[in-house]
C-alpha cells in the first residue's frame, strides 16, 4: 500500500489521499531546500486526482559539490541519495502504482538527481520533469545506460544562462533521455533565472495530464 511507502521513507504528502489517487507525482527539492517547500508545486500543478510526494534530504542537501564536479567529491552522499531514490520509486511502484502512472519531477539539485536516478532504473514512467538540472557527472562521463524509457514522456526545462546548470549538459541529457527511447522535450528559456516559470508550469501540466485522466 502506497501509505506504507510514505511511513517507510518519511515521505510529506499532499494531493489525494492514496486510495482515491489515480497516479503518484514524486517531487525532488533542490539544495537548501525542504519537502514541505517544493510540496506546493502540486497545488500549482492543480490536479488534485493525483499523490503528491516528497522526500527530505539529510542536512538540506543532497550531495555536497556541484553536479559536475568528479563523482568521488560528492561520495558518499550522492550514492546514498540516487539508491533512496530509486528505492523510493521501487517501493511505489511495489505498492501498485504502475510505472505509466508515476510521475518523477525535481527542481535545481532534485532535478539533477532526479535525472540521474531515472536513467539508471529505466521504465516506461508517466512523465518525468527536469527543471534546471540534467545527468550527473563530471564532463566525459559515459552514459552507457542500461535499459529503455521507450514509452516515456520528458520534459527539460532550464536558462541559457543557469549559474549552475550548463546549457550543453542540459543538451546532453536531453540526447541521452531521447536514445534511451523516451519522448523528450526541451526548452531553453533566454535571459531567465534560476527558477520555475510559467511555461515550464504550462509544459508539467501537459505532461501529467494522462496520470489525471
Amino acid at each position: 500500500m502506497l501509505e506504507q511507502v510514505i511511513a517507510r521513507h518519511d515521505l510529506r504528502r499532499g494531493g489525494a489521499a492514496p486510495g482515491r489517487s489515480k497516479g503518484a507525482v514524486l517531487l525532488i527539492h533542490g539544495r537548501g531546500a525542504t519537502a514541505e517547500s517544493i510540496l506546493p508545486l502540486g497545488e500549482v500543478l492543480a490536479f488534485p486526482d493525483l499523490t503528491y510526494l516528497a522526500p527530505q534530504a539529510e542536512g538540506y542537501t543532497w550531495y555536497p559539490q556541484s553536479f559536475m564536479a568528479p563523482t568521488a567529491a560528492n561520495e558518499p552522499f550522492l550514492s546514498q541519495s540516487l539508491r533512496r531514490i530509486a528505492e523510493i520509486i521501487a517501493d511505489i511502484v511495489a505498492s501498485g502504482t504502475i510505472p505509466e502512472r508515476l510521475a518523477v519531477i525535481g527542481f535545481s539539485q532534485g532535478a539533477c538527481l532526479a535525472a540521474e536516478t531515472v536513467l539508471r532504473n529505466p521504465r516506461p514512467y508517466g512523465f518525468i520533469g527536469i527543471l534546471s538540472g540534467g545527468a550527473i557527472g563530471p564532463p566525459g562521463t559515459p552514459r552507457d545506460y542500461v535499459g529503455s524509457l521507450s514509452g516515456a514522456r520528458v520534459f527539460l526545462g532550464c536558462s541559457d544562462h543557469d549559474p549552475h546548470i550548463p546549457l550543453a549538459r542540459v543538451n546532453e541529457s536531453t540526447a541521452v533521455f531521447g536514445r534511451m527511447g523516451a519522448q523528450v522535450t526541451e526548452r531553453i528559456y533566454p535571459g531567465t533565472s534560476h527558477g520555475i516559470n510559467d511555461d515550464e508550469i504550462t509544459n508539467l501540466r501537459a505532461g501529467l495530464a494522462t496520470l489525471a485522466t
